[in-house]
């Protein structure tokens, strides 16, 4: 296996570590009625959760095994969307607290083991 398919793995592992937070800040700063950065911090979110479907599939033509549930998160991206559309920051706050960020919580770290 290839270093740079080495260095995607560490990225992905560390990014899979820190979305559980993120999830959580974004539903509190909806709840303390920080609309601006909660809609800041969904762009990131969004931005980080596509690179993670990119990467995953990348990671699996070159034969590393991921576990990762892309469809549901493209789910969460379009439930996100509606209930931005809406403007129903309580729902998203929930989703991002009570689902997502459990979501990213329980997902598999890929181990590849480095000649």
């Amino acid at each position: 296996m290839t270093e740079i398919v080495y260095e995607a793995v560490e990225s992905y592992n560390e990014y899979c570590k820190k979305i559980p937070c993120g999830c959580q800040k974004i539903a509190d700063n909806f709840r303390e009625n920080k609309i601006t950065e909660s809609l800041k911090l969904i762009v990131y979110f969004t931005e980080g959760a596509n690179w993670l479907t990119e990467v995953s599939e990348l990671l699996r033509k070159n034969g590393v095994s991921v576990s990762l549930k892309t469809e549901k998160i493209h789910e969460y991206l379009k439930e996100i969307n509606q209930g931005l559309e809406t403007q129903d920051y309580i729902l998203v706050a929930d989703m991002f607290e009570y689902e997502i960020g459990p979501f990213f919580e329980a997902c598999t770290l890929i181990e590849v083991q480095q000649n």
